[in-house]
């Protein structure tokens, strides 16, 4: 009963985030920051409350753990380039496989865990979010036979990075930023832009090399273990 309620509240919990950076922006309230904050990380602890209410057995939960350590080890690997990482490809390839759930679960866990080496603060939330995000639109995308030829897997590959800058700006820009004008908001948005491409085109890079094998091998893993 309680994974299926939670399951109900995923999609205004994932709205809820970006309703509330929109009227932050609006109204430009104080502590926007640490108000936003509060969304997101409500946002985020639905999703884990509903992967612990389901119950998953030992056969379940390590795909999610394995895949984002994986993607945590990945993001380490390459921190010497700048958003040249293999997070939301790995996201994206769980979603696909395991579902819309599972891609949100193993994004966040991939943030969250990397950032024991990147360093944890503010931004921690919004990028579990963010990389949560592109795995679990990965996972509805497949559910609906999108990711059946490689055309739109690249071109979701080079557009979700895309989408993970814009939270991320738009946080930056909501708490940080005063007065929020449209000249400010382009700074910050041009700024970041040139980094969101970067990391756009190295997804589709690492979807290129993983997507095809990393998915059979997982689905066979799904097939034998009745995942």
């Amino acid at each position: 009963m309680a994974a299926r309620i939670l399951s109900r509240l995923e999609i205004p919990a994932l709205l809820a985030v970006l309703v509330g950076l929109g009227l932050s922006a609006v109204f430009q309230i104080d502590q926007t920051a640490l108000l936003s904050m509060g969304v997101v990380v409500g946002a985020i602890v639905v999703f884990f409350a509903r992967f612990e209410a389901s119950q998953p057995m030992l056969r379940q939960i390590m795909p999610t753990v394995v895949l984002a350590a994986l993607a945590a080890a990945g993001r380490i690997l390459f921190a010497a380039v700048p958003d040249f990482k293999p997070v939301s490809a790995i996201a994206i390839v769980a979603g696909a496989v395991f579902g819309r759930q599972t891609g949100f679960m193993v994004g966040a866990l991939a943030a969250l865990v990397s950032n024991l080496f990147f360093g944890q603060g503010p931004w921690t939330p919004w990028q579990m979010y963010a990389w949560g995000l592109i795995g679990y639109f990965a996972g509805v995308l497949a559910d609906r036979g999108a990711f059946e030829k490689p055309v739109p897997i690249y071109l979701y590959g080079f557009a979700a990075p895309l989408l993970y800058g814009f939270l991320l700006n738009s946080w930056h820009i909501v708490g940080y930023v005063h007065p929020i004008t449209w000249q400010t908001a382009l700074v910050a948005y041009g700024a970041g832009l040139p980094f969101d491409l970067v990391h756009g085109a190295a997804t589709v890079l690492f979807l290129a090399i993983l997507y095809q094998p990393w998915v059979k091998k997982l689905k066979r893993i799904k097939g034998k273990y009745g995942i």
